[in-house]
């Protein structure tokens, strides 16, 4: 297949241009040339938020089966590139996010829960959630319900991750010592490796897929103890996880999701958005969800590679937990490494 990739060269759009080059498939990449694509990848120059942004995808002479679309800023962007693409690809795959369902989204709700209001194909940017309802009916308005698919990403881990949720608990694990792990070890947690999103997306495309899907590994695919346990085992640091109940964590004032990377307290409407999705449509069309100590081991082999400082995008707060505040609560959470409160 001949696929164009916007972006292309961080996170996700790296992951969908590798996949595919390991499937043999001719790949465009359009990006504003900050970052080198993969080898193998042609490249147009181009950036969507500048007058003329497009020009060189105008000028060039190419078509494809497929468009990756997976920008996260002003739906005009993606209004303007679909627009343009139309009549020169067959199919308009966009990367969207879970977070288009209007809060709060229904315990195990899935593709058919009501959706945020005051969203735009053409408007500027707003808030995280209304910018990708704005790509959805973008990429829809442009190529219509059934050449269009709506990948309605979860919580994405993995290698290239520039948000810096993973790598911030290996960085923190792989320093030592006595670690804030936040309880109960059993919790249960969901999300989707990036390599995992990719390869459906790719098969996706290839089945004809159309319209939303919510796409993030099943309820319970893994646990907090099981997550930071193989952060422990990858790193091999001489750390201990000290296993803190919910209710002292959120006593200290500490944010859950931002300075505790992924983690949210059980119990009530964040921890049911986040972690208690159901995924079943995804998983009737072929998604597989590798384990996560092959996703843990991926990300820190990438980590390592870099010399341990994960790239942060711009437009997102790095989060994680000031030593400070985290060497006060263990000292007076009672806290026992290896244990469960």
């Amino acid at each position: 297949m001949r696929l164009l990739v916007l972006g292309g060269t961080e996170f996700v759009g790296r992951t969908v241009v590798e996949a595919a080059l390991a499937r043999g498939w001719e790949v465009t990449v359009l990006n504003r040339g900050r970052h080198r694509p993969p080898a193998g990848a042609r490249s147009l120059r181009g950036d969507r938020t500048a007058p003329g942004g497009l020009a060189t995808l105008a000028a060039d002479g190419g078509a494809w089966d497929a468009v990756v679309d997976t920008w996260s800023a002003a739906p005009r962007a993606v209004h303007e590139a679909a627009r343009l693409l139309r009549g020169r690809a067959g199919r308009y795959a966009y990367v969207s996010s879970r977070s288009v369902y209007a809060w709060p989204p229904p315990p195990g709700g899935a593709e058919q829960a009501p959706l945020v209001e005051g969203a735009a194909a053409d408007a500027g940017p707003s808030d995280y959630a209304r910018d990708k309802r704005g790509g959805e009916l973008a990429a829809v308005g442009a190529f219509g319900a059934a050449d269009t698919l709506l990948v309605r990403a979860g919580l994405i881990l993995g290698p290239y991750e520039n948000v810096g949720r993973l790598p911030w608990w290996l960085s923190r694990i792989a320093r030592g010592g006595p670690v804030l792990a936040p309880g109960p070890r059993e919790l249960p947690l969901q999300y989707i490796d990036v390599r995992d999103l990719a390869d459906w997306l790719l098969g996706a495309l290839v089945k004809g897929l159309s319209g939303p899907y919510d796409l993030v590994g099943p309820p319970g695919h893994t646990t907090v103890g099981e997550l930071l346990r193989a952060c422990l085992d990858a790193t091999g640091a001489d750390a201990e996880l000290c296993w803190t109940d919910p209710e002292t964590v959120l006593a200290a004032g500490i944010e859950p999701w931002t300075e505790l990377p992924v983690w949210v307290p059980p119990g009530g409407e964040p921890y049911d958005a986040l972690h208690r999705a159901d995924v079943s449509r995804a998983l009737a069309t072929g998604l597989l969800c590798r384990p996560v100590t092959e996703t843990v081991d991926g990300t820190w082999r990438w980590l390592t590679a870099l010399g341990g400082t994960a790239p942060q995008r711009p437009d997102r707060t790095a989060p994680g937990l000031a030593p400070e505040v985290e060497a006060r609560v263990l000292g007076t959470a009672g806290g026992v490494p290896g244990t469960t409160p």
